[in-house]
C-alpha cells in the first residue's frame, strides 16, 4: 500500500504543479498577480466591479486560456450566478425616457441634472433625478461643477433698485474676447432685469459711446423705454452725450459703487452664460461669424433654454404672459388698482383731518 502510495506521488505532484500553472495564468489575466498563493476565503481585492464588468473580464479569461467558467469563477473569487446572468431587456417607456433624457442633455448641454430633471417633469415624465444623473454618467453627458465663486467681503454701501415689473430696470454692460484671426472682439449686452430677455448682443472691434446710444434708441423705439438703467462707471456709460439723451427720455441710471460688481448681478450671470455656453464652445474666426453666431445664441437664450427663476419657462413666454395678463402697461397686474386706492385714501385722510 506505501509503495503504491509513493509510485503515484510524482504523478499527482505534477499534475498539481500544471494546475498551479494555470491558476497564475488565469490570475496575470484578471490583472491580479498579488494573489498568488491566497485561498478563495482570504483573498483580499480593491473594489468589486460590477456585474458587467464581471462577465467581460470572466468571458476573456474562458477565451484566452481555454478553460471552463467554473474555474475562471472559482480562482476570480466570483459567483457563477451573477456570471450566468442575462440582463433583462429594458421596456419600452424605460427606453423612450433614456433617450429623452439624452435628446435633452445634448440640446442643452451647459445644464445640470436637476433642470434636466425639471424639464422632464414638466412634460409629464415620472423621473426621479438621480435616475438622470445616473443615465448623463452613463452617457459621459455630466456638466463640470463650477469653480467656487469667491465671497465679498464688507457690507456694500449700495441698495441697487430691484426690478418690479417688465421694462423696469435695465442692465447693459461690455464683454471682452477675440477672434481667431487676431483682433479683440467687444460685445455690448443689454437686458431686463425681470423678463430676463437679452435685447440686443452688439459686437464690434471698438464700440463708442455713440455706437452705445445707437442701439439703445433702438431697443427703446423696439421694446418701450424702461424706467431705469443699471451699469458700471465706463467711459461709454457716463459719456456726456449718454447721460443727454437718457434725461431727454427720462430715464433715470443707477451706477454700481466702484469695484462692486455683485451690485450688477443680473448682467453679470447673463455674462458668465454668455462665455461659458456660447463665446467658449464657439471658435470665431471673423466679426461677421460673431455677429451670426451671437444672434443664433440670443435666439437660443430668448426662446428655446428654460430658466429656473422663471419657472423653467423662457424669457419670450415669460415676457409674453406678463403682456396677455397686463396689455398695454409695462406694470405688473394690479399695480394700477394699487394706484387707485391710494389715491383715495389720502383723499379721505385729507377729508378728516379738514374737520
Amino acid at each position: 500500500m506505501e509503495k503504491q502510495v509513493w509510485e503515484h506521488g510524482p504523478e499527482r505532484g505534477a499534475e498539481a504543479e500544471g494546475s498551479g500553472e494555470g491558476k497564475h495564468g488565469i490570475e496575470e489575466v484578471a490583472g491580479r498577480p498579488d494573489a498568488q498563493g491566497q485561498s478563495v476565503g482570504n483573498r483580499v481585492r480593491k473594489k468589486s466591479l460590477s456585474p458587467e464588468r464581471q462577465r467581460i473580464v470572466t468571458t476573456k479569461v474562458v477565451t484566452t486560456l481555454e478553460c471552463s467558467g467554473r474555474s475562471a469563477c472559482r480562482w476570480l473569487g466570483w459567483n457563477r450566478s451573477t456570471i450566468r446572468y442575462r440582463p433583462k431587456p429594458l421596456a419600452d417607456k424605460k427606453r423612450l425616457l433614456e433617450a429623452e433624457i439624452v435628446a435633452l442633455s445634448r440640446e442643452h448641454a451647459t445644464l445640470g441634472y436637476r433642470k434636466i430633471t425639471g424639464l422632464l417633469r414638466k412634460m409629464g415624465y415620472r423621473v426621479n433625478k438621480k435616475q438622470v444623473q445616473r443615465i448623463r454618467r452613463e452617457e459621459g453627458l455630466q456638466v463640470p461643477p463650477p469653480r467656487p465663486r469667491s465671497r465679498r467681503q464688507g457690507v456694500s454701501t449700495g441698495l441697487p433698485q430691484k426690478a418690479e415689473h417688465r421694462n423696469h430696470v435695465w442692465a447693459w454692460d461690455f464683454v471682452a474676447d477675440y477672434t481667431q484671426r487676431g483682433g479683440k472682439l467687444r460685445v455690448f449686452t443689454l437686458i431686463d432685469e425681470y423678463t430676463r430677455e437679452c435685447h440686443v448682443l452688439h459686437s464690434d472691434r471698438s464700440i463708442s459711446s455713440l455706437d452705445v446710444l445707437a442701439v439703445v434708441a433702438e431697443m427703446v423705439a423696439r421694446h418701450g423705454a424702461p424706467r431705469f438703467i443699471r451699469s458700471d462707471n465706463g467711459p461709454e456709460f457716463i459719456a456726456t452725450a449718454i447721460q443727454r439723451w437718457l434725461k431727454e427720455k427720462k430715464i433715470g441710471t443707477i451706477y454700481i459703487d466702484p469695484g462692486c460688481p455683485w451690485q450688477n448681478g443680473f448682467a453679470e450671470s447673463f455674462n458668465s452664460r454668455l462665455r461659458v455656453e456660447c463665446l467658449d464652445r464657439e471658435v470665431i474666426y471673423t466679426l461677421s461669424e460673431a455677429r451670426v453666431v451671437f444672434n443664433d445664441w440670443r435666439d437660443y437664450y430668448n426662446k428655446v433654454r428654460p430658466h429656473r427663476s422663471l419657472g423653467l419657462r423662457t424669457p419670450s413666454e415669460y415676457a409674453r404672459d406678463l403682456i396677455v395678463q397686463c396689455p398695454g402697461s409695462g406694470r405688473p397686474p394690479g399695480s394700477r388698482r394699487q394706484g387707485i386706492a391710494t389715491k383715495t385714501n389720502r383723499q379721505h385722510k385729507h377729508s378728516e383731518s379738514s374737520h
